[in-house]
């Protein structure tokens, strides 16, 4: 299994458990990072000195902290995209980073860099040989230009390669609403709304809902707990990012088929390979 991610952090929010519990499996699993995250805002006081507009340091404290998580999940094998510093963080939609001659959104489908990423995912892909490839779905999760980015770098280079299957990771509607229902918000953090959490799926669009064990969603936990400038961990089943959202972390993760054949078993990744 290989997973392709813009961000550090990425990996451990949309999928850490199923990634966990697929080397508790016993799988090889390979992470590939876009970008060290350059851009990112930074949670508390502490570090604020690390960001983009004053050190620019975030990106190798960034890195620290993806190295931890990795050694939460069981992840042994984890390569940044062209190497360390290849591809930056892009910055939100409209940012000046993103004229920088690193921004990763440069590698978008038409862009100057999308070629190299490409050949250089390619690469990766034809040394590890995936049965499956993780990633995002066209709209990126919610928007991001390097999720996009991610997306189509991933898609592309699976097809080169001649990867079985290719999934994305997706927030279906109805789960999604009732954790939100549920959840039971921390004082100081905010009540999250549909709009708040980035781009929700029809239910009918997912393909695989994998179960994610008790092992996996600690191990999830203390991942994100890793990516401590990005994360505040809520207890066993919510986290935050920097705009304070609650966000629930549900007991499945879901995935939707971008391309291979059918699944024959919803709750398997691997399932009609």
């Amino acid at each position: 299994m290989l997973a392709v991610h813009a961000h550090p952090d990425d990996e451990s929010i949309t999928m850490g458990g199923t990634l966990a519990d697929r080397v508790s499996a016993g799988d090889r699993v390979v992470l590939v990072t876009a970008t060290l995250g350059e851009e990112g805002e930074v949670i508390g006081d502490e570090l604020q000195g690390l960001v983009a507009g004053a050190a620019d340091q975030l990106g190798g404290y960034r890195y620290t902290e993806l190295r931890a998580a990795c050694a939460a999940l069981g992840v042994v094998d984890h390569r940044m995209l062209g190497g360390l510093g290849a591809h930056r963080d892009s910055g939100m939609v409209g940012t000046p980073s993103a004229d920088h001659p690193r921004a990763f959104v440069r590698c978008r489908r038409g862009g100057p860099g999308h070629a190299a990423a490409v050949a250089e995912l390619v690469e990766v892909l034809r040394d590890v040989r995936p049965d499956v490839l993780l990633t995002y779905d066209a709209d990126g999760g919610y928007g991001h230009p390097d999720h996009l980015a991610a997306h189509e770098v991933a898609v592309a280079a699976a097809a080169q390669a001649g990867v079985p299957r290719v999934l994305a990771v997706v927030k279906p509607v109805a789960p999604y609403r009732i954790a939100l229902t549920a959840l039971e918000v921390p004082a100081g953090y905010l009540t999250a709304g549909d709009g708040d959490l980035g781009f929700f799926v029809e239910d009918e669009l997912v393909g695989v809902a994998v179960p994610v064990t008790d092992g996996g969603a600690r191990a999830r936990s203390a991942a994100l707990a890793a990516h401590a400038t990005q994360v505040d961990v809520l207890g066993a089943d919510a986290f935050a990012l920097s705009n304070r959202f609650a966000q629930p972390l549900l007991g499945r993760e879901y995935f939707r088929v971008l391309s291979g054949p059918p699944v024959t078993d919803r709750t398997d990744l691997y399932a009609g390979l």
